[in-house]
Parts: C-alpha cells; sequence; structure tokens
C-alpha cells in the first residue's frame, strides 16, 4: 500500500515519518509487524506528535469540520492538544457540545432503527 494509506492507518502524519517509510510502499505483513511491534519512531509520533486532524479531532473531543471551523488546519503535538484542553477556548466548547449534541442523535436514531426492526421480526 502507498505510505499515504499506511501512516493513515498508523494514526500518524506521514509527513513526520522517517524518509524510508515515506519512499516506498509498505505491505500488509510490514504494517502488521509496526502495529504490533511498533518501532521507536512511531511511538513518539503516535506519543507526542504531530498528529493528523482525525486524531486531534478524537483527542479534542470534536469533528474534523468543527477543526476547520475554528481555524485549527495545520497538525498538533500532544502539548498543543494538552494546552487547548486545559485552557478550554470558546471554539473548543462550543464544538465540544455540537459534537455531542450530534453523537447523542446518531445514537438515538440507531436505537429508533434497532427497535423497529426488531418489531418488524
Amino acid at each position: 500500500m502507498k505510505p499515504e494509506t499506511a501512516a493513515k492507518k498508523l494514526g500518524v502524519l506521514l509527513e513526520a515519518t522517517p524518509e524510508d517509510f515515506r519512499s516506498q510502499p509498505v505491505s500488509r505483513s510490514q504494517l502488521a509487524t509496526l502495529q504490533e511491534e511498533p518501532p521507536e519512531w512511531l511511538a513518539e509520533l503516535r506519543r507526542s506528535g504531530p498528529h493528523p486532524r482525525q486524531v486531534v479531532a478524537a483527542k479534542l473531543g470534536v469533528s474534523i469540520a468543527g477543526l476547520t471551523r475554528s481555524g485549527v488546519t495545520d497538525p498538533l503535538t500532544s502539548d498543543e492538544i494538552q494546552e487547548l484542553l486545559r485552557t478550554k477556548p470558546e471554539w473548543l466548547v462550543r464544538e465540544r457540545e455540537v459534537h455531542a449534541g450530534v453523537m447523542a442523535e446518531n445514537a438515538r436514531v440507531k436505537r429508533e432503527r434497532a427497535e423497529k426492526a426488531k418489531q418488524q421480526r
């Protein structure tokens, strides 16, 4: 697979990976090995970043769209994420509320669909 795909599956920012990782395809067995026994560079990237947007969004408890609406477009490090969580800027509080509402609505719809399917049996 392409290095971009492997980096995404590993939850790391491609640009932050070593050159030898970026320059050649990654086999499924290599990916499995990286996931099971991460080398130091991968463990460090996962620990301190910089993190890709999907990881930043998850750590902050917001959606990727919420990051974009708030103007957060660059990758963030773990320290930067922790600082945002500590200071709780207005945009973060608002986007967390929006995200929580969307997640609650999705859960409600899922329950209703499951109940409807159960009744149709």
